[in-house]
């Protein structure tokens, strides 16, 4: 059964790498019968491309090229019955499982830090955003790529939770993992995110904030639709 919300169409989640954002972003988008779309396939759809072509991830000027020559698109899995949550175009080839390699996940941090990349792909973002009925989880949705979404969350967590949670979803894939390299991992992340020029990672001013901290993802989703409901049952009255 689906909970709808008319008055929240968009939906912005932000915050780090591994704070839960894409499992209760999906889960939140599944209970209200929204799209769900994780804005960071964008950069995984440019990060798939250079390794394919072999562009270094230091060259802003390729890179940026790719971003503004490509067209991707996020789309519901209709008519897919994989496993997947959304289907991912990149110039309409089916791009959705290729973009989940230990080799982009190594370098998409990279890609997503240069200018010219991100402003090519926000303009993608907002075309898709601006379709409504849309649940948007990234580092920048509520503060450059959405600014005016009806609803803003910022999911949080510590480092060492956000560490173990994504050790265990490797590890529940077969992957082979060590728990402090993926700690090392994710605090370089967030140096990146949250230092790159433009538009780094930071909580927007009227974001709700939340820390999934020893929270489970049911919970989570839980607490974001009782805050929607008392949002719509105040815009009601």
């Amino acid at each position: 059964m689906t909970t709808e919300h008319k008055k929240a169409k968009t939906i912005a989640i932000d915050g780090p790498a591994a704070a839960g954002k894409s499992s209760v972003g999906l889960a939140l988008a599944q209970r209200l019968a929204y799209l769900f779309f994780d804005t960071g396939v964008m950069y995984r759809a440019i990060t798939l491309l250079a390794l394919e072509q072999g562009i270094s991830m230091e060259d802003e000027d390729a890179l940026g090229i790719l971003a503004e020559t490509t067209t991707i698109d996020v789309q519901p899995p209709t008519g897919y019955n994989d496993g997947r949550y959304y289907t991912v175009l990149v110039d309409s080839r089916d791009s959705t499982w290729a973009l989940r390699t230990p080799e982009v996940d190594a370098n998409v941090s990279y890609v997503a830090a240069h200018p010219r990349v991100r402003l090519a792909l926000t303009a993608q973002q907002r075309r898709i955003g601006q379709r409504g009925r849309v649940v948007m989880v990234g580092r920048d949705i509520g503060t450059v790529v959405m600014p005016d979404a009806d609803v803003k969350f910022y999911l949080d967590a510590s480092l060492e939770e956000r560490a173990r949670r994504r050790y265990n979803e490797l590890v529940a894939r077969g992957q082979s993992t060590d728990y402090e390299a993926i700690l090392a991992d994710l605090r370089e992340r967030d140096r990146l995110d949250s230092t790159r020029a433009m538009a780094p990672l930071r909580r927007a001013a009227d974001a709700i904030y939340v820390d999934t901290t020893g929270l489970s993802r049911d919970e989570v989703v839980e607490y974001l639709l009782g805050l929607l409901q008392a949002r719509e049952e105040v815009s009601s009255s």
